[in-house]
């Protein structure tokens, strides 16, 4: 069920179970959003060109996360009327805001990816 915004602080609160916030958060920071949102940047893609810039991800789960981050206002979906239809889409005004966020998320897993790799080995011995 999608929660509704009524402007109370509780709305707002990640730490409530039932607050908005957490339910947005909760579909976003999914690996599939998160590289989708990274694939698109400040380009806009087809379904196509999208499924093969996030490598390993399925037509569905593609489709499921293409019309969740659409719902949540990050992605724009234009339809042009061609025969087939052509489907392009780009990221919002807040979507941009986020792959910001997503970017930072990116050169942290590259900065410590060594030293993450050790840690896992240490943990294994």
């Amino acid at each position: 069920m999608t929660k509704q915004f009524t402007g109370l602080p509780e709305d707002a609160d990640l730490r409530r179970a039932d607050s908005l916030a957490r339910e947005i958060f909760s579909d976003v920071a999914n690996k599939w959003a998160l590289l989708i949102i990274e694939a698109l940047g400040e380009r806009t893609l087809r379904f196509s060109e999208l499924r093969a810039e996030v490598e390993g991800v399925s037509h569905k789960m593609l489709t499921q996360n293409l019309r969740m981050l659409e719902r949540n206002g990050l992605v724009d979906r234009k339809v042009h009327p061609t025969v087939p239809p052509r489907v392009e889409y780009t990221l919002t005004v807040p979507g941009r805001a986020l792959r910001a966020t997503v970017d930072g998320m990116c050169g942290w897993t590259q900065q410590y990816l060594g030293h993450i790799e050790d840690a896992r080995r240490r943990f294994l011995a």
